[in-house]
């Protein structure tokens, strides 16, 4: 009797050693007591599952990749409308508050406020303040002067302000049979009194409407 027990092949039924890990008849190998296993049998298998679960990803990926619209392709000009921008008027400024595009605050766009010029004032035109009949460049004391019959007094007229331009200046005697008086002058400033006979009688200087008056005593 053998110390080591046959083993009976799975395969092909034949009688061979335990020591035998594979039947020395079919080469079947041997699992356990009776058993055997086709070599390669197992590893072809995992193969292919790990091929086809590869085939499987690869299918998947290009369906994936083929289906799914990209951004540039679902852009059509004109398909897509602008953003409308709101237009908010901030409460007593005058400004617009303009939302901005890019997304970083509002843009503040003030109106534009209308210079004001200094208006200029007119200068205005001097005008006549006064005038009054002078002797030697002097007023007449107390508005009058007396002069004998014959006699020939010139005098003058004095215009405030001085050096204004002014229309001609007249002269008139009230009463020409007393005195008559003549402007010897351009302008009349100055004119020449002319004693006719005795008696009183006024005269007056005017210019642009302003006037002067003094009293002219004849003797004889």
């Amino acid at each position: 009797m053998s110390i080591i027990s046959d083993v009976k092949c799975a395969r092909c039924d034949r009688q061979y050693s335990g020591v035998r890990s594979r039947c020395p008849y079919c080469g079947a190998r041997r699992i356990g007591s009776g058993k055997y296993t086709e070599d390669g049998d197992s590893t072809k298998g995992k193969m292919m599952i790990g091929v086809l679960i590869l085939a499987l990803f690869v299918v998947a990926a290009g369906f994936l990749l083929f289906t799914t619209p990209r951004e540039e392709d679902d852009y059509e000009p004109g398909s897509i409308s602008e953003p409308e921008t709101e237009t908010h008027t901030l409460p007593g400024s005058g400004i617009d508050n303009i939302d901005r595009e890019d997304g970083l605050g509002p843009s503040i766009t003030p109106t534009p406020e209308e210079s004001e010029e200094p208006s200029e004032t007119p200068t205005p035109t001097p005008v006549v303040q006064s005038i009054t009949i002078t002797y030697a460049g002097s007023p007449l004391p107390y508005g009058e002067f007396t002069e004998k019959r014959g006699n020939t007094l010139p005098l003058g007229v004095r215009i405030e302000p001085v050096g204004i331009d002014h229309d001609t200046v007249v002269w008139t005697s009230s009463n020409e049979g007393i005195f008559s008086v003549v402007a010897s002058n351009t302008q009349g400033t100055n004119a020449n009194t002319m004693m006719i006979s005795a008696g009183t009688a006024e005269l007056t200087v005017s210019v642009n409407g302003i006037e002067d008056t003094c009293t002219v005593r004849v003797i004889n």
